[in-house]
């Protein structure tokens, strides 16, 4: 094989993990040969590591004299004990006229907030806070679009260190309360509505339950996106304007420890309650400037784009851009409305540098049968990021040849328990088909056996050996840590186990195969659901794919469901096209033993596929929490069915 891509000499040069080399060399006089060298620095010698990433991306703050503490004990590791500091104060160091965010809808025309508007906006917001009696440690909570109005609210959560918590407005008025009924808000924002696949969809009715049954809200601030909603049917509201006018005098940013509180995320709640994952300011701040500026080459100036919605880590993650003086590109609606072209024709309008997506968002375009390199110029995106699954080769092929040649593609992978990359980008270095470039920096990844021994070439979990700064703070309401240490540490005593299924390459590398938890095992060979997702995906028939494990006399058979393009029936000769792809493409143990056509599969929010759950539908069990899903009515397709029966 060779690359798919590798950067020429100029792109090198410039690029900001050059800078960093040249960063050490100065300081430290350390030089490396290659990507896996500085990684092999980074891991082994933590300490100088962070402080330099400390350094070099200038964060702001005091960082006292310790770099970390309990370093050999990794659930007890402190980063930057001794610092204090203010995550929206490091994101709003820039005070000039050019665009910090730009914004649009399915339905609003382009807004821009210069990078010194959105400092006043966030300074009258935290005043607004202050004045309703928030406090350091109180939470803020929101439903949300992604609308400058929730960076801005959440920015004067920071910078007066109450903690932001938020989720999309399509969640349902039990998924809010399985989220917000755990952590107590004390002020709710919330928009009176979206616009979603051309629809206007109200939210009025359902925030007004809410709020009446989270009695510790003390206000609710109302963002009128629709405009036709009046807040006297919601109690304790007031409209956003109204409420900015309410600030006190501007507050100055609090300067507090690099561990405090800045965001509590939620686990998908697919199989319970959502656990409350608490993320420290500092490790969230720090972790986020490496990714951007080390991993994905984010430079000051950029126009960072990324696909999500204010439910789903990725949006933490793209607000923490504006640290490295980047312009936010934010987009609220549909992604195909009114067709395919949407997302790229938002980076030729505004110069996007790093365009973020879903890697079934890449599948989609590529069914859509759009050619982006015949219909739009791309000349300003360098990079396109992709997560929320694991990236399919062909998929790989398809942006190199329909979308842009030139182009550093990163497959990324991590999570809401660390809102952020265990793996992904390597903006120096060459890019192969179907893998993630490697670990990052910082990040001692290894890949584990069922008896925590380390695996060269073979699947297995991913697990991380020592840690880093964005570990979780805790669980929310979990004093004793319990929840915390039986979440990520029981598997394998003192190392992370993450809970992906996956394997190193020949080219240093990984390859994510789907969550362990998801895994098949057909007379106990362990095969990754996404081994299969990439064979069948790629028929033209198939738009998309399913696969559990039934288990059936004594043993466990795969079943796999698949969503058809418009008009196609699963008859003998597909179910035998399918089989016959996976058996050429893999191995014969990754057929299934059923193929069985539905209308729907069942995601959550953020757009995954609900393997487990389906799994418990099949076998009668109870599901838990349906309001974790976008269409919990999709589960009712896998209930009883016939072809399950023999």
């Amino acid at each position: 094989m060779t690359p798919l891509w590798s950067p020429g000499p100029d792109r090198v040069s410039a690029s900001r993990l050059t800078a960093f080399e040249a960063h050490l060399r100065l300081k430290r006089d350390l030089s490396f040969a290659d990507y896996g060298a500085l990684h092999h620095w980074s891991v082994t010698q933590a300490p100088a590591f962070w402080e330099e990433v400390w350094d070099f991306c200038t964060v702001a703050g005091e960082r006292g004299g310790r770099v970390v503490s309990n370093l050999d004990r990794m659930i007890e590791t402190r980063f930057f004990p001794d610092a204090t500091l203010n995550f929206a104060q490091n994101l709003l160091r820039r005070r000039d006229g050019t665009p910090a965010i730009i914004a649009t809808t399915e339905a609003t025309a382009d807004r821009v907030l210069s990078h010194q508007e959105l400092h006043d906006a966030v300074m009258r917001a935290a005043g607004a806070l202050r004045a309703a009696g928030v406090v350091a440690g109180d939470r803020v909570a929101a439903v949300m679009a992604n609308v400058p109005e929730a960076i801005i609210a959440s920015l004067g959560a920071a910078a007066i260190g109450a903690v932001w918590s938020s989720c999309s407005p399509d969640f349902g008025v039990q998924g809010i309360l399985d989220r917000f009924g755990q952590i107590e808000p004390t002020v709710l924002v919330s928009v009176d509505g979206y616009h979603y696949g051309g629809k206007a969809f109200d939210c009025v009715p359902k925030i007004s339950e809410v709020v009446r049954k989270l009695p510790s809200v003390r206000q609710v601030v109302v963002v009128p996106l629709l405009g036709h909603a009046s807040t006297t049917d919601i109690p304790r509201a007031i409209w956003w304007d109204d409420w900015l006018a309410t600030s006190a005098s501007a507050p100055q940013f609090a300067q507090l420890p690099f561990a405090h509180p800045l965001y509590i995320l939620y686990s998908s709640g697919t199989t319970g309650v959502p656990k409350c994952i608490v993320h420290g300011a500092g490790g969230t701040l720090l972790q986020h400037l490496k990714e951007h500026q080390l991993q994905c080459d984010v430079q000051s100036g950029d126009r960072v784009f990324y696909f999500t919605t204010c439910g789903w880590m990725m949006w933490n993650w793209l607000v923490t851009a504006l640290a490295s003086g980047a312009t936010l590109v934010l987009y609220d609606g549909s992604p195909f409305q009114p067709d395919s072209r949407r997302l790229f024709d938002l980076a030729d309008r505004h110069g996007i540098s790093l365009l973020g997506v879903s890697a079934k968002l890449i599948d989609a375009v590529r069914k859509s049968g759009l050619v982006p390199r015949q219909t739009h110029d791309l000349r300003s995106v360098r990079t396109i990021t992709s997560t929320g699954s694991p990236l399919a080769p062909e998929s790989f092929d398809f942006v190199y040849e329909s979308v842009k040649s030139d182009v550093h593609l990163a497959s990324i992978s991590g999570g809401t328990d660390i809102v952020s990359c265990f793996v992904g980008g390597q903006p120096n270095g060459p890019v192969w088909r179907g893998e993630i470039q490697g670990a990052a920096l910082g990040m001692d990844v290894d890949v584990f056996d069922d008896h925590g021994r380390s695996l060269e070439r073979a699947p297995g979990e991913l697990v991380c050996r020592t840690a880093f700064p964005s570990m979780p703070v805790g669980f929310w309401a979990d004093a004793g840590g319990e929840k915390y240490r039986t979440a990520y540490f029981d598997r394998f005593p003192g190392v992370w186990c993450h809970g992906d299924w996956i394997r190193r390459t020949e080219h240093g590398g990984f390859i994510i195969f789907g969550r362990s938890d998801a895994t098949l095992n057909p007379g106990g060979v362990r095969i990754g659901t996404a081994e299969i997702y990439r064979q069948v995906e790629q028929l033209p028939e198939v738009l998309e794919s399913l696969a559990v494990g039934q288990a059936w006399e004594g043993d466990e058979r795969i079943v796999l469901f698949v969503r058809l393009a418009e008009g196609m029936r699963l008859d003998e000769a597909l179910r035998n096209k399918i089989g016959d792809r996976i058996r050429s493409q893999t191995t014969p143990r990754h057929v299934p033993a059923r193929i069985v056509q539905v209308a729907d599969i069942p995601r959550t929010k953020s757009g995954k596929i609900v393997e487990i759950a389906v799994r418990h539908v099949i076998h009668g069990r109870k599901i838990a929490n349906l309001e974790a899903l976008a269409n919990p009515e999709a589960l009712d397709l896998f209930r009883d069915l016939p072809e399950l029966r023999s």
